[in-house]
């Protein structure tokens, strides 16, 4: 009897033992939970800090039509809301890292238990970690090299995260705050960014297949990189499919299916040097930082355009500055670039025009120059290298890769003989406004950003030849008009002009279009002949100083010396500025400032700034309507009539070809009533050019891009831009417009293309 007694008393200190160790085990575990949650085992996030989790959001450029242009980022990272993430993702996610994600509350006690039982039996059961605690993990990531038991506190740390995210969010906001932050690599940081760049679409666009393989990602994606390793990736898709089947998702007979179907990626590199509007996003770089550094937050620091998420609203519309991109490839990649190489091959100073005993001498000074501006250049002086050695190494053959029109070219050249290839290369720019509102709709600053970094849009002064005609005779239209003095049909003498200078020597100019020279002409066929005696005519009734005044009033801001020489196109100044000034005469003489941007969003979606042109009256209706019916000329019978006999235009187009001295530059500005084009091509050398004016003008050069432009512009129903005419002036015009009444012959196509004058 007393023996029993002492088993039962035994008995009881066991099960006391026991239940106090297992009482001592949860209290311990309610304190450890307890002080992790109040921070006393290390760093816990504040209520602040998880409703507003720390995410580095890019800028996004959007186009006019939606269409998303680029990113600005140290983390190319662009948040999407639920409903812009297709169900077949959430699916894969949710069937693949966490099936009862619906039902538990940031930890699941039964992935646990299966966890625990694998570690005890040395079975592998799969992880126990929940969307949520990944979500925590990703949030609020480890230390580096963390300790066992520094290991043991973070998992207490991500638990107790994970159940006050589930308190704070919903369990849609916390699968879209995982899918946002997660980085799926090659600059693929969060869904939106991973879409775009592995498949070129949208969240909302992926299929199940394109989901599966996203998800499959999640659980390494060093090693399930689509890139690096598409085999061991679609394994991994696979593994994600049957989970989908498993979860009931999709079917048995879907699964064979979709197990067959290849990766299929469109890989789009996150790149700032490839896509599209390369030169308009880079432009718009250097703006957005200045307005950044004038622009604070709420908290009165100032925006980051890198961090901050903005959404940057333009002008441009992203189907035109395609179509655009296209014409520039199509005529300089297909056929002026190989004109030009023809044209200069075997000659010893290709592409320069030097001729005589100083002709290499010019030609050297020219390429020491271009190596002095060189990146390589700078590198080696930076780490202290000699002239000598930098000369070496410049003329040492090195592996490279060089553009061409047909793809990037691996190959073996000196460094400077890279430089003399890039000599020959054609440069263009094009941009287009909507005549009425100033805003860009395509921004072309070169043929290829990744090689060609220079902007020729806003940065490129050249000279500008006869597309400044238009400006000497728009002041004789606005100062003569009203009197009948000056008008379309006015007649003047076609002979050579003598201007008196201060220092009493002469300007005469020459004219070596010998079409009805000595006879009367009308200022129309003048300007569509673009004959220099006349415009040198108009000048010397005129002044240089009151052309300026016109011009700056038209918007151009770029040095213009007050000589009586600018008639025939000598200044300097940028695309930007003369499709501003020539879009004036389509605004009905009120030139409105080309601008580029509509708003500018926070990341909340918040309006931070709305922007709208600034506009003045540079002249008055008439004025402008008379300019653009004497620029219809050049097209109807002038200089641009290829626009009708080649290409087959048959609206009206107002236009003006310009030819710059021995054809360094060559433009063509063509306005139409919803649209004003300007296009300039030539060398990054003046002296590197065609030698022919059949080849080297500007209707050869650069009219081309503007009719292969328009043409696709035209074709594309969805712009709504149409072929319809100019509109007519709001009131009569006060002067008669019929020419033919004074000279019948001169609208006859007089087949002047190619004599065009500097």
């Amino acid at each position: 009897m007393k023996k029993k007694k002492n088993t039962t008393s035994k008995l009881k200190k066991y099960i006391l033992i026991f239940w106090g160790l297992f009482a001592a085990g949860i209290l311990t575990i309610v304190f450890i939970f307890f002080g992790t949650a109040m921070g006393w085992f290390g760093f816990m996030p504040s209520f602040e800090d998880l409703e507003n989790p720390q995410s580095y959001l890019a800028s996004e450029v959007y186009a006019v039509d939606n269409q998303l242009l680029g990113t600005y980022y140290v983390e190319n990272r662009s948040r999407v809301n639920y409903s812009e993430i297709s169900p077949n993702l959430i699916n894969a996610l949710i069937s693949t890292e966490d099936v009862r994600f619906a039902s538990h509350s940031g930890i699941d006690l039964k992935a646990l238990g299966r966890v625990l039982y694998g570690a005890l039996t040395g079975q592998d059961k799969g992880g126990g970690s929940t969307i949520t605690q990944q979500l925590a993990k990703n949030l609020f990531p480890r230390e580096d090299n963390p300790s066992g038991l520094q290991l043991v506190f973070r998992k207490f740390k991500e638990w107790v995260i994970a159940v006050k995210l589930e308190n704070r969010y919903s369990k849609e906001e916390i699968i879209t705050m995982y899918l946002n932050k997660f980085d799926f690599l090659n600059l693929a940081v969060g869904i939106k960014s991973a879409a775009r760049i592995y498949f070129s679409i949208t969240p909302a666009e992926l299929n199940i297949e394109q989901s599966a393989l996203l998800i499959g990602m999640v659980n390494n994606p060093s090693l399930y990189n689509p890139l690096r390793r598409p085999e061991i990736t679609l394994e991994r898709r696979n593994v994600v499919l049957s989970q989908m089947e498993k979860s009931g998702y999709i079917t048995k007979t879907q699964l064979e299916s979709l197990k067959k179907i290849p990766l299929k990626l469109r890989y789009q590199k996150a790149d700032h040097n490839l896509g599209t509007a390369t030169y308009f996003k880079e432009f718009l770089r250097g703006r957005m930082m200045t307005w950044c550094k004038s622009h604070q937050k709420p908290d009165g620091t100032n925006y980051d355009l890198y961090r901050d998420g903005l959404k940057i609203y333009t002008t441009v519309d992203s189907r035109m500055q395609h179509y655009a991109e296209e014409a520039v490839a199509e005529h300089l990649g297909l056929d002026l670039q190989p004109k030009f190489f023809e044209h200069w091959r075997r000659h010893r100073f290709a592409p320069f025009v030097f001729e005589g005993d100083s002709a290499a001498t010019e030609v050297e000074n020219i390429m020491n120059q271009a190596m002095r501006r060189s990146d390589r250049y700078r590198s080696l002086k930076k780490m202290g290298a000699s002239d000598d050695s930098i000369k070496i190494s410049f003329n040492t053959p090195t592996d490279m890769t060089v553009f061409s029109w047909r793809g990037d070219v691996d190959t073996v050249m000196t460094p400077m003989d890279s430089i003399r290839y890039y000599k020959h290369f054609l440069r263009t720019s094009l941009m287009s406004v909507d005549p009425t509102s100033g805003q860009v709709r395509a921004y072309v600053g070169g043929i290829d950003y990744k090689y060609f970094k220079y902007d020729q849009v806003t940065s490129g002064q050249r000279q500008v030849g006869s597309t400044f005609k238009p400006f000497v005779y728009a002041l004789a239209m606005q100062e003569g008009a009203s009197t009948g003095e000056f008008t379309p049909c006015t007649m003047v003498p076609n002979v050579q002009v003598s201007i008196p200078l201060p220092d009493g020597t002469f300007w005469i100019p020459k004219n070596d279009n010998k079409e009805r020279k000595g006879e009367m002409v009308t200022l129309k066929w003048a300007l569509a002949n673009s004959i220099n005696w006349i415009s040198a005519y108009l000048m010397k009734r005129f002044s240089p100083l009151a052309v300026i005044t016109l011009a700056r009033k038209m918007g151009v801001t770029s040095d213009i010396p007050p000589v009586p020489s600018i008639c025939l196109g000598t200044p300097d100044i940028t695309l930007f500025e003369m499709v501003g000034a020539v879009n004036t005469f389509a605004n009905k003489g009120i030139h409105v400032t080309p601008y580029f941007v509509t708003k500018i969003e926070d990341k909340f979606g918040n309006v931070i700034e709305q922007f709208s042109p600034e506009s003045n009256e540079a002249m008055n209706e008439e004025t402008a309507y008379l300019m653009i019916k004497l620029m219809q000329g050049v097209v109807e019978s002038g200089t641009g009539v290829r626009l009708r006999s080649k290409y087959g235009f048959t609206n009206e187009i107002a236009g003006k070809t310009g030819t710059t001295q021995n054809q360094s530059d060559g433009w063509f500005m063509g306005i139409t009533p919803q649209l004003t084009t300007g296009v300039w091509v030539g060398c990054e050398d003046r002296s590197a050019h065609f030698r022919t004016l059949q080849l080297g003008q500007g209707a050869n050069m650069a009219l081309p891009i503007w009719a292969l432009y328009m043409k696709k512009v035209y074709g594309d129903r969805s712009l709504n831009i149409t072929t319809d005419p100019f509109p007519l002036i709001s009131k009569p015009l006060s002067v008669d417009l019929d020419c033919d009444k004074l000279s019948p012959e001169n609208f006859q196509d007089q087949n002047n293309e190619d004599e065009e004058e500097f």
